[in-house]
């Protein structure tokens, strides 16, 4: 069962605004990278649901998180279904993020209690996913979709719509100042984070300080 109440999670995602999106098949490696993110200062993770055995690996990165790393709320991506959805909430996960609008799943989620951000591509997509209770909507990919200028565009006759692009989003200032400055409520960001070395190992150090950057750029320039 969840950790956090729904209220949790979404003031957790409004104050914190970064929304790390991974996967790797290894517990081990996951566990690196959250307490990677942990240390920059990220309290929000979703991690993907693409491997055969990735709701085992998940249920690991679950209790290492309730020992190791307090007030991180762990979530998951690539949700398609009621059934994943329901596998995932009673594996811990505080919230649903989904590639897809599908009514299943926003009943599954809203019957316990649980964030869902569904995947849209246009503003008829995300009135659906708001009248199915999605309290935050995933612009995926953002960059092809539009970019900083879609989600401009979407603010002006819908202000009220909590957006979070994901795909193409950068750890950079410059490139976060674009996307929250256009009215980005927060952001995905995914492999542009996770960087390796000259030998191919994620970089743990790199990690935390892109994190750490990611974190206060938010608190800079989010309206």
């Amino acid at each position: 069962m969840a950790g956090f109440s729904k209220l949790q999670v979404l003031n957790a995602i409004n104050e914190n605004g970064i929304v790390p999106v991974f996967y790797h098949q290894e517990a081990n490696v996951c566990k690196e990278i959250l307490k990677a993110v942990y240390d920059g200062g990220i309290r929000i993770f979703e991690f993907t649901n693409r491997g055969d055995n990735a709701h085992k690996v998940f249920e690991e990165l679950v209790t290492f998180a309730q020992e190791k790393l307090p007030n991180l709320i762990l979530g998951i991506g690539s949700v398609i279904d009621a059934g994943t959805a329901s596998l995932y909430i009673q594996s811990g996960a505080n919230f649903i993020v989904a590639p897809i609008v599908n009514h299943e799943v926003a009943s599954t989620c809203n019957r316990r209690k649980i964030p869902w951000m569904p995947g849209c591509g246009s503003l008829t997509e995300i009135n659906y996913a708001e009248s199915l209770g999605a309290d935050i909507v995933k612009i995926f990919p953002a960059q092809q979709v539009g970019g900083p200028e879609f989600i401009k565009a979407v603010k002006g006759p819908c202000p009220w719509s909590n957006i979070m692009p994901t795909g193409g989003v950068q750890p950079e200032d410059e490139n976060l100042k674009e996307w929250f400055s256009a009215g980005a409520h927060c952001v995905g960001l995914g492999s542009q984070l996770f960087v390796k070395n000259k030998e191919g190992h994620f970089d743990f150090e790199e990690i935390k300080r892109a994190a750490k950057l990611s974190v206060e750029a938010f608190k800079k320039y989010k309206k």
